[in-house]
């Protein structure tokens, strides 16, 4: 009794004290007076009143007014709501220990109903948009690159990047038949010196019957395509201290011999390339190249038959592509993603640390023979009028902005699609030129011959959110009202989807311009307006009643921090006060993208919502103290700059999103109309709480979709540990695989020499969200 009677109080006293103090900034009226309804119950319990009882069910019934209110019948707002206080009626029914029988039907009656009510809507989806893609074969053997039917030569397959296979032997009908063929361990494994941001998010390549990918730490690991036999490994040897912001590789390039039929046949030849392992060679002159960047800032070009340095390439094989920058600070500049090798030349972009330093090197993007590495252009978004290769002794532009996804290319036009992030401070724009702002967070289209800008297409305005152009943007035909145009898709943080004619630039479905948040800090400014593209997932702006937690108290806080930080809906301004930006700067998409189907003219892709905050932190003449500079998150020093910055994820006391779920989906959408078609809760919580339950939440991850001719898309991604596969037409989840690692990697599938389907993907975990650690490649067949 006396137990219970404090329990009541103390929630109570929370609910009253915390819920004044959210009144005070304008917010719900709920929990005061719920504050007041606990202690009222708690002195009555310890007096063992038979009022307790009344008392406690005409709260629970305002209680469950209130909530249903606010969040209408869907069970996770629901069950924050009223979950703790359905659970504490129980003991007050029985009489015996808390008072006469007098109250004890009413609060039964009451909660019966709400309970009933509450469990109900586990059975309902409000989230979920009904529907179905076309299953018309709108455009008959369209562009799907040159690549072998049962190949994967590139990041996206091809260099069109559309993440797309026409294999078809694994089918809606079929797919639940698929099992597990083999799987490899790298050996590379996160070390506890490493960045929080050590992942594996590599996308094998496949030529002839070998795969080819590179592991966080830069090894280049090629198996046996049958049975994932290792067949040679090369180590980079990055040195420890070039760690900073990121850990990882998301792939390698290939460029094909003279001979194609050569290529196939070296690479499909076993006994061949099992001769010598690649640690014991040298270097050798290379007719096929395979080459992988580094977390140290080098290109490295490899043979792919045995792992050997190509010697015609740069020096013995490595290319120093800190060469020319104007600051060169260990570890704040390096490639993450696979070049893109096309019309003879290799075309290298990197990433610059966010928020380390407003001195770093250049984001800028340049052009190397592909079988020398001799510089043939050289783009920099801060100097764009000059592409002649840059002279000995002169430097790039300071911070200017830079690629760190991947690109693709249409070959044919003779142009490179680069997606483009912003100039580092992300959330500072006093620092910025305007050919700086010209080109920031855009997508570019470079001339592949000389490096000379074709067009630009701009989807954040002077950006202050960290909004970079994060994926590949997939080149695929579209058919209109005008007949069929060359198309390119571009997928955004901020959760637009842009269909723009790759020729020109011009959108093929419209952009429109919309009024955003005003206010920034003095010295900085913001745009008047924001483009928004007719086909997006940008999510309603967030209120109140969005705010989540475990319980009622957690989330009391949530809305108090919603109430306390500055919000005006996306693209409000960074603040001293504090900022939510949402969609976060982890990204509706992110590096991950879509998948589109060239044939029915159709993306799939998984769209997240998570809400962070930024906070400008004023340096006052000093510098910040405290860890910093340890990642995208947290405190990170700016230096150079009046303000620091701290980055988070907007987080409850006990570490559950404040805003409420879902987070996560996978949808889609026609690219011809910009229709969203159907749109499904993607992911469970099995892998998020210590009870392994696997309720569908609709989690966050990061990956990306691929897309087969069967009509299946496959994904992983997610934070629970999962490999799915999915009916393209309606999104109907058809398998899943339990994997023993995080998958946040872009899954592949190819032919065996035995002509059987594959699908593989690489399982090694995300140390920012913490998924299980590993070092697997998994691969599965239909049995």
């Amino acid at each position: 009794m006396i137990i219970m009677a404090i329990i009541f109080v103390l929630m109570g006293v929370t609910l009253l004290a915390g819920g004044a103090w959210l009144i005070t900034l304008g917010g719900s009226w709920y929990y005061a007076p719920a504050g007041i309804a606990l202690v009222v119950t708690g002195c009555l319990v310890m007096r063992k009143r038979t009022s307790a009882q009344l008392v406690y069910a005409l709260f629970l019934l305002f209680s469950a007014v209130w909530a249903i209110w606010e969040s209408g019948l869907d069970w996770w707002p629901l069950a924050a709501r009223l979950g703790v206080f359905l659970l504490l009626a129980i003991p007050l029914l029985f009489p015996a220990r808390y008072g006469g029988r007098g109250g004890v039907f009413a609060l039964a009656s009451v909660w019966v109903v709400v309970g009933l009510i509450t469990v109900s809507t586990l059975f309902t989806d409000v989230h979920r948009i009904e529907g179905q893609l076309t299953t018309e074969r709108v455009i008959e053997n369209p562009d799907t690159g040159n690549v072998p039917e049962g190949d994967w030569i590139s990041y996206g397959r091809s260099n069109l990047g559309q993440r797309y296979s026409p294999l078809d032997q694994i089918t809606p009908e079929n797919v639940g038949q698929l099992e597990l063929a083999w799987q490899y361990r790298t050996g590379d494994r996160k070390g506890p010196n490493d960045v929080t941001e050590t992942t594996y998010e590599a996308t094998p390549l496949k030529v002839g019957n070998t795969l080819y990918l590179c592991t966080p730490h830069n090894w280049l690991v090629a198996l046996d395509a049958d049975t994932g036999k290792k067949r040679w490994v090369y180590d980079a040897k990055v040195p420890a201290e070039s760690q900073r912001q990121h850990q990882t590789c998301r792939g390698v390039s290939y460029l094909p011999p003279a001979d194609s039929t050569t290529a196939v046949a070296a690479a499909g030849n076993s006994e061949a390339q099992a001769l010598t392992p690649a640690e014991a060679l040298d270097s050798k002159v290379c007719d096929a190249q395979l080459f992988m960047p580094t977390s140290d800032a080098r290109l490295i070009a490899v043979d792919p038959a045995t792992g050997a340095r190509c010697s015609n390439f740069a020096e013995d094989g490595v290319l120093d592509l800190m060469h020319n920058m104007p600051f060169k600070q260990n570890g704040y500049y390096y490639a993450t993603s696979p070049p893109v090798v096309a019309n003879g030349k290799i075309v290298v972009a990197g990433s610059v640390n966010d928020n380390y330093d407003i001195n770093s090197p250049s984001g800028v993007i340049r052009a190397y023979d592909v079988k020398t590495g001799e510089l043939q252009w050289n783009w920099d978004s801060g100097n764009p009028d000059e592409t002649a290769p840059i002279g000995e002794g002169e430097t790039y532009a300071t911070s200017s902005p830079n690629s760190w996804s991947v690109a693709s290319a249409d070959e044919e036009l003779g142009l490179i699609y680069l997606p483009m992030g912003n100039r580092t401070p992300d959330q500072l724009g006093m620092y910025r030129s305007p050919a700086e702002e010209k080109y920031a967070t855009s997508v570019v289209a470079l001339s592949l011959e000389t490096g000379k800008p074709a067009w630009v297409q701009q989807f954040v305005h002077h950006d202050l959110w960290d909004m970079d152009t994060p994926a590949q943007p997939s080149l695929v035909d579209i058919k209109t009202a005008n007949g069929v145009e060359p198309g390119l898709v571009v997928p955004t943080k901020q959760g637009d989807v842009y269909v723009l004619n790759r020729k020109t630039g011009e959108p093929i479905i419209p952009i429109t311009e919309k009024p955003a948040p005003k206010g920034a800090i003095p010295g900085d400014h913001t745009a008047e307006t924001q483009p928004v593209s007719g086909l997006s997932f940008t999510p309603p702006k967030l209120t109140e009643s969005d705010m989540w937690g475990a319980s009622a108290i957690d989330q009391m806080i949530c809305r108090i921090q919603f109430r306390s930080l500055r919000y005006d809906g996306r693209y409000t301004p960074p603040s001293e006060q504090g900022t939510i930006v949402y969609p976060g700067n982890f990204g509706v998409f992110n590096w991950g993208g879509i998948a589109v189907d060239p044939e029915r003219q159709v993306m799939f892709g998984m769209p997240l919502y998570m809400a962070f905050t930024s906070r400008l932190v004023p340096k006052d003449g000093g510098e910040p103290t405290g860890p910093m500079n340890v990642g995208e998150q947290g405190l990170n020093e700016n230096a150079g700059a009046e303000y620091s910055v701290e980055l988070k994820p907007f987080m409850s006391p006990v570490g559950v999103p404040c805003q409420q779920p879902p987070w996560g989906y996978v949808a889609g959408a026609d690219l011809r109309s910009g229709e969203i078609k159907w749109k499904h809760k993607n992911g469970t919580i099995k892998d998020m709480t210590p009870l392994s339950i696997p309720l569908k939440l609709g989690v966050p991850g990061i990956g990306g979709p691929i897309i087969t001719g069967g009509g299946v898309a496959f994904l992983g991604a997610t934070v629970d540990n999962y490999l799915r596969a999915y009916n393209v037409t309606d999104g109907e989840q058809l398998w899943e695989a339990r994997l023993p690692a995080g998958g946040q990697a872009t899954p592949m599938t190819y032919l065996n020499s035995k002509g059987e389907q594959m699908v593989v993907i690489v399982a090694g975990g995300h140390g920012s969200i913490g998924t299980t650690i590993g070092d697997y490649v998994m691969a599965y067949k239909l049995r």
